[in-house]
Parts: C-alpha cells; sequence; structure tokens
C-alpha cells in the first residue's frame, strides 16, 4: 500500500512566516492541479493531490499516474516588474532538478523547455500557464517517484524507484522543489546579475544544448538542427542549414548525441 502525503509535515514546513506560500491544498483527486490552481489564481498558492484523472502536458497531452506514486503540484508564482516569464518553465525545472537530487540523489538533465531527464528518460515534465491578465504564472511539475514500468505510460519515461532511489517520501520532494523554486524565483524577479546566475545555471544543466534535436512547431512544421545554446529570453538557438534560428515553442526531440557545442550566451 503506497502512503499518502503527510499534510502536517507539508504544512509546517511550507506555511511558515519567512516563506513566500499562502495557501496550500493537498486534494485526494482531481482532474488537474493545473487547472485546479487556474481556478484560483492566488499568489503563492500550491496544489497537490495524490491522483490526477486528466493531469494535462504540453501541447494538450494527458498524463496519467496511478494514485500516491508521483509528485502532482502546481504553484501560483507572481510574475512581477519586466521579468520576462519565458524563463519560468526553465526555472521551474530547475528547482525540481536541484529537488530530485538533493531527496533522491539523482542528477536529472534538463532537456529545453520542459523536461527532466534521467539518462535518456523522462522522470519529470513541466506545463506553465500565464494567466490574471499577465500578472501570475501557474507552474505545475508531475515527477515520476514510486512508479514501477508497467505503470508507465511510455517506454521513454521512468521513476526514481526505477532507477534505484526507493522509499522517497513525496513532500519531501515537495518541499525541496519549493524552497528551490522560491529562492530562484526570487533571483529571476530581482533580474540584473542574479538573473545573469540563473541564466548561466540554466545552460550548464541543460541536455538539449549540444545536441542535434529536432524542433516540432506548433504549426506542424520540423526543423532539425544543432542545439547551440538558450539565449536571455529564454529561447533555444539553433545552428540549421538555413543559419541560425531561436524557437520559443516547439516540441524538441533529441536525435542523438553529438560533440557537445559551446554553448551560446547571447
Amino acid at each position: 500500500m503506497r502512503e499518502p502525503m503527510d499534510v502536517h509535515a507539508l504544512q509546517e514546513a511550507l506555511l511558515t512566516p519567512e516563506g513566500p506560500w499562502s495557501a496550500l491544498d493537498v486534494l485526494e483527486t482531481v482532474d488537474s492541479t493545473n487547472l485546479e490552481a487556474l481556478r484560483d489564481p492566488r499568489p503563492w498558492r500550491v496544489v497537490l493531490a495524490e491522483h490526477q484523472s486528466a493531469g494535462r502536458g504540453r501541447l494538450t497531452r494527458q498524463w496519467e499516474a496511478p494514485a500516491r506514486a508521483s509528485v502532482a503540484v502546481s504553484v501560483v508564482l507572481p510574475v512581477g516588474g519586466s521579468s520576462d516569464p519565458g524563463w519560468l518553465p526553465l526555472v521551474t525545472g530547475m528547482a525540481m532538478g536541484r529537488a530530485l537530487a538533493d531527496v533522491a540523489g539523482v542528477r536529472p538533465g534538463l532537456k529545453w523547455p520542459n523536461d527532466l531527464l534521467l539518462g535518456d528518460r523522462k522522470v519529470c515534465g513541466v506545463l506553465c500557464e500565464l494567466t490574471g491578465n499577465g500578472t501570475v504564472v501557474v507552474a505545475g511539475a508531475g515527477a515520476n517517484v514510486d512508479q514501477g514500468q508497467h505503470e508507465l505510460p511510455v517506454p521513454t519515461a521512468t521513476s526514481l524507484h526505477l532507477e534505484g532511489a526507493q522509499g522517497i517520501r513525496r513532500e519531501d520532494v515537495v518541499i525541496a522543489f519549493l524552497g528551490h523554486l522560491a529562492a530562484l524565483h526570487g533571483e529571476w524577479v530581482l533580474g540584473g546579475a542574479a538573473l545573469g546566475r540563473v541564466r548561466a545555471a540554466y545552460r550548464q544543466e541543460c541536455v538539449t544544448i549540444g545536441q542535434e534535436v529536432d524542433v516540432h512547431q506548433p504549426g506542424g512544421a520540423l526543423l532539425r538542427g544543432t542545439a547551440t545554446g538558450v539565449d536571455d529570453s529564454g529561447r533555444l538557438v539553433l545552428e540549421t542549414g538555413r543559419g541560425r534560428v531561436v524557437h520559443a515553442a516547439g516540441d524538441v526531440v533529441h536525435v542523438r548525441r553529438v560533440t557537445r557545442a559551446q554553448p551560446d550566451r547571447a
């Protein structure tokens, strides 16, 4: 039997006077934590679910996991000032990657723009949605914790359990994730040198840079090139047969591993 999350431990760790998180909803089941957060997008609200019946990924994909086997979390983040919201999916992925390193001892690579990989298999996905007249972003993350291979939707997915990190408490992952996310969000809002450090860290951790990739664009077009960097707006930079191209949206497939190119710091 998989255990439910310890709500009291979550409340004690997250709802503190010194922290930013203002509300915590832990639901037994919900259609989607992102949809639930969008229904009441108060800044710094956290929504967790033991089970999602209609979890959502990028490009309207469905995502579902057995009850109590994964982390399904969405948070409402203020955009603030002139900060570029294009970095929030990348920052969210960084926060989850650091949380999994802290709690499970694994080091996921960041696949631009929204996946975390262990080796070449996906352990976590991120979905961010701008709302509230552009004043807040709902940032959702789904991390596979305890699933066996038969419980995963595709052969290219994995879980912490399958990677040898067993007995992981999901609430520990959530607490570590939200701690890192609050810190990274603070640096993102500050801008300047603080944001520069975030950008540099992402580029270092992004396994897409240096790979030959196919980008499936929203209109259906496909473009192949070598990913040489992520620019200051969070867009993927490709070198293609047509020259240098940047992408703010698209579904990226890593075609094959190539010699890591020098990251483009533009």
